[in-house]
């Protein structure tokens, strides 16, 4: 039986932008960075190296080749945090693009993008 989400997939034009992203702009922590000496790279990151989920980084060129009919999209994340303000803020002065803070009946939340114009979104619960 399934009991948690481990990593989620996502697929870049640019690996190392990509790490400097979630590392420099968002505050990430890099868990493993993979190569299996046949030119396939897997770099994986996350909030912390304890977190349960972390974000794996793929080349989306190579992958689309790999397996052309597997979905390369985006997918949809939200994550969490206790401090939705500051987030903003930070990402905000470090030139993110980043959406307006939105009341949801569960808590604010806005939406932010990579360097790739991937959307992502990020809420604070009440």
């Amino acid at each position: 039986m399934i009991n948690m989400l481990g990593q989620v997939m996502v697929y870049v034009n640019n690996q190392e932008e990509a790490v400097n992203f979630w590392t420099e702009k968002v505050g990430f922590t890099v868990i493993s960075d993979n190569n299996n000496g046949q030119g396939m790279r897997w770099i994986e990151v996350a909030p912390s190296k304890n977190a349960e989920t972390s974000i794996v980084l793929h080349n989306k060129e190579l992958i689309s080749k790999m397996q052309p009919s597997l979905n390369l999209g985006t997918p949809s994340l939200m994550f969490f945090t206790n401090k939705l303000d500051e987030l903003y803020s930070d990402l905000t002065n470090k030139k993110v693009t980043v959406g307006e803070i939105v009341e949801m009946p569960n808590g604010r939340v806005f939406n932010f993008a990579d360097d790739e114009q991937n959307y992502f979104a990020v809420m604070e619960k009440k």
